[in-house]
């Protein structure tokens, strides 16, 4: 691959990823209103040890914090821990938090300047340098990824 991922700085790039997370946030909203109760949102069955609820609250505590927070400068003080420990969040609460997410990534997207998106992005990823715009090709794929796992969740519990 080469050193230039750090030099990725196509500005269509991020407004497509910016697309994808806001359609796929909406989507994890959908996903969540759809389940029968708050309690089947937490319910798991056989090796299934994260939940929607705990899926939800891990992609916006992420996104929140490597969007928002670090490219954006909103404030948002991450807890991962929590977001693997919670449980019994009622859905409202956990659509606010996807709400809220939303927001972050749609407002900080918007506002980053092609000099932003050019460089490394502010922290590493696994210890290493990586540029701005591949690491939000990261977040979405990550996104993409739990969104399935809350689908397949969704289908086996309800």
């Amino acid at each position: 691959m080469g050193d230039d991922w750090m030099n990725d700085s196509d500005a269509r790039t991020v407004a497509a990823v910016r697309r994808v997370l806001v359609r796929d946030l909406g989507t994890l909203a959908g996903e969540l209103r759809a389940y029968p109760s708050d309690e089947a949102v937490w319910r798991t069955a056989g090796a299934i040890a994260n939940p929607a609820g705990t899926l939800a609250l891990h992609l916006c505590g992420n996104l929140r914090h490597f969007v928002g927070a670090t490219l954006g400068g909103t404030g948002y003080v991450r807890d991962r821990d929590a977001e693997f420990s919670r449980r019994g969040v009622p859905r409202a609460e956990l659509l606010a938090e996807i709400d809220a997410a939303l927001r972050e990534v749609d407002g900080t997207l918007a506002r980053l300047k092609d000099a932003d998106l050019a460089g490394e992005y502010p922290l590493p990823f696994n210890g290493e340098p990586i540029g701005t715009t591949h690491f939000l090709v990261h977040l979405a794929a990550h996104l993409a990824y739990h969104l399935g796992q809350v689908n397949y969740h969704r289908r086996l519990i309800g």
